[in-house]
């Protein structure tokens, strides 16, 4: 229903990539999969390389849900491993076991499957060094094309931020991710992997071209509660509640928020996902599509963090973080984004 309505949002009509992600999609049946494949391609083209993603929990990809998914138009996984110890996963509350999340990567791959990223935690106050070497060492052995890992953090009015309150559990030792970060760099890239992403690693030419484009300011269009969508005028997304969503569709009432960007909101957008990027924040771009002005500013906020070596700025035109800059990719953003200028545009 939803793309029905909303078809018109985006203009370019040829789709690169189609992702299925947010909440548990992989509890989905594989014909609903194929029957939502189906509904984009009635309004949209889809590109013969397309790429088709599925977030997936390892408890989900038994045999014969892997087996259905070869025929749903699925061609790639994204699989929430997280840990390969089983007390690490009982304190993240992870619905799988340690079994799981390695029997998982190994049927989806002798299913035929080939293109496997899978994610794993940093960070958390369980994850001893030597942990953190073995859940790299585990992965690498599979010998899949991409690694995510992101750091713990801590949610306001989660069962983990109270029992953090409530001293049941140590808090997240910033000095301890950085660290296990770092590590992570070296590994990867000792392996051949191009760290291509603050939280995103891949081997050449291998990089989700769902998430690059998101980076890379591609418009697109997000379907379903709690979906967020852009299209370089604005963002917008759904409510979160799954009955009042559905709600919405069933009485043809709009379930969207909508948030139009202002000529700041739009360049600030850009500097803070370029920039978690091994490209860069592209000074040309910025030039093409919001003009010259706003580059004066940007380059003098830059210039402390080239002087401490943790931005350089490439060929004259590429503003790229260092590796010492990627542990505090967040806080450079933030500092070179423009602030009360251009508000009223």
């Amino acid at each position: 229903m939803e793309l029905d309505r909303r078809q018109q949002y985006l203009t370019d009509r040829k789709v690169h990539s189609i992702y299925f992600g947010g909440g548990t999609p992989s509890i989905l049946q594989a014909s609903d999969i194929a029957r939502l494949i189906d509904k984009v391609g009635v309004h949209f083209e889809i590109h013969p390389d397309v790429e088709i993603t599925l977030e997936a929990n390892p408890d989900d990809l038994d045999k014969k849900k892997v087996e259905d998914l070869r025929h749903s138009g699925i061609n790639r996984f994204s699989i929430g491993i997280q840990s390969f110890f089983e007390e690490d996963l009982r304190w993240m509350n992870r619905a799988h076991n340690a079994s799981e999340a390695d029997s998982a990567i190994k049927r989806v791959q002798d299913a035929g499957f080939e293109n496997i990223t899978a994610d794993l935690i940093y960070g958390y106050p369980l994850l001893t060094d030597a942990k953190w070497k073995a859940n790299i060492e585990q992965l690498l052995a599979f010998d899949i094309p991409h690694i995510s890992s992101y750091a713990m953090t801590v949610e306001h009015k989660t069962a983990l931020a109270h029992f953090i309150q409530q001293q049941k559990t140590p808090a997240m030792d910033e000095a301890q991710a950085a660290n296990q970060m770092e590590y992570l760099m070296d590994v990867l890239t000792a392996h051949d992997f191009e760290h291509y992403e603050i939280s995103n690693f891949a081997k050449r030419e291998r990089y989700a071209k769902h998430n690059t484009n998101y980076w890379r300011g591609v418009h697109y269009l997000g379907i379903g509660p709690s979906a967020h969508s852009f299209n370089g005028e604005s963002r917008s997304w759904n409510i979160a509640n799954n009955l009042q969503y559905i709600q919405h569709m069933f009485d043809g009432s709009s379930a969207l928020e909508t948030e139009e960007l202002t000529l700041r909101d739009r360049i600030n957008e850009y500097l803070m996902t370029s920039l978690r990027t091994m490209w860069g924040v592209d000074i040309d771009r910025i030039i093409k599509l919001f003009g010259a002005e706003p580059t004066t500013a940007i380059k003098k906020a830059a210039q402390p963090f080239i002087e401490k070596q943790q931005l350089v700025f490439v060929e004259g035109r590429y503003l790229r973080l260092t590796t010492s800059g990627k542990l505090l990719a967040d806080h450079i953003a933030s500092e070179l984004f423009l602030l009360d200028v251009y508000d009223d545009h």
